[in-house]
């Protein structure tokens, strides 16, 4: 049988994670840095333990006016403390509650200019690992996140996304374009069965290019995020695809 893991970002603010999480298998929750803070991380933690999902730590840009999806330089040793503050910040919630943190996923420009560039990434890789090395690292499947963790021995959850477009290079499309979002549920869940079934992807030139799916993103912050989660996973239950954790 053919296994998928279901993630979303959540923690956000955005006020649908009750609605989303009886239909994915992981939840990335956001560390106080581009959303939320200790309460919604508590309140996040507490949910995915009631619907038994898989909790994650999901750090970002501190930048909250920009919701974390503006790019920032900053210093290789900038860079380690804030993924590592953010990653402990929900481990100790995590503790209290008796859960245990499963892995970790970039968020935003954080996760784009990683995916493109190793030396963030194996800087985000070693301060992971710094903190636990059996943290899985969800990263832009065939990307430098991926290959860094890698490098390092962690575990990597290759990941696509179900409502958003890719370009040739396997980037994708940036925010700053009309058509980077699928708004379309159809389209989105043709997307997401040609890459589970076929691994690969229809770019927006036309081409199909091959992607590995260990894992499909549906972001919260979505307008049709509830919709989306329910649709792909009736979807994937009618095919028989098993959707678990990685």
């Amino acid at each position: 049988m053919i296994t998928i893991d279901l993630n979303c970002d959540m923690g956000e603010g955005i006020g649908n994670d009750a609605q989303i999480m009886p239909f994915i298998s992981s939840a990335n929750i956001a560390c106080g840095y581009h959303a939320g803070d200790a309460d919604a991380m508590k309140k996040t933690v507490e949910l995915a333990l009631q619907h038994h999902v898989a909790i994650g730590a999901h750090p970002g840009f501190d930048d909250k006016a920009n919701f974390g999806r503006t790019a920032i330089q900053l210093s290789h040793q900038q860079l380690f403390d804030l993924i590592t503050q953010q990653v402990v910040a929900l481990q100790k919630i995590s503790d209290a509650l008796g859960a245990t943190v499963h892995h970790v996923k970039p968020h935003g420009a954080l996760y784009n200019m990683a995916a493109v560039d190793m030396e963030m990434s194996r800087t985000i890789a070693r301060a992971i690992q710094s903190v636990n090395k059996n943290l899985i690292v969800y990263g832009l499947s065939g990307s430098y996140m991926i290959a860094a963790a890698g490098e390092l021995g962690l575990r990597t959850a290759g990941e696509v996304f179900a409502d958003r477009t890719y370009q040739n290079d396997g980037t994708l499309t940036s925010r700053k374009l009309p058509n980077a979002l699928i708004e379309e549920e159809e389209k989105s869940i043709r997307q997401v069965i040609q890459m589970i079934e076929k691994q690969t992807v229809q770019t927006v030139s036309g081409n199909s290019i091959p992607i590995k799916a260990d894992t499909v993103c549906i972001h919260g912050d979505g307008q049709h995020a509830v919709a989306f989660a329910q649709r792909i996973h009736q979807t994937l239950k009618a095919k028989y695809i098993e959707i678990k954790t990685v």
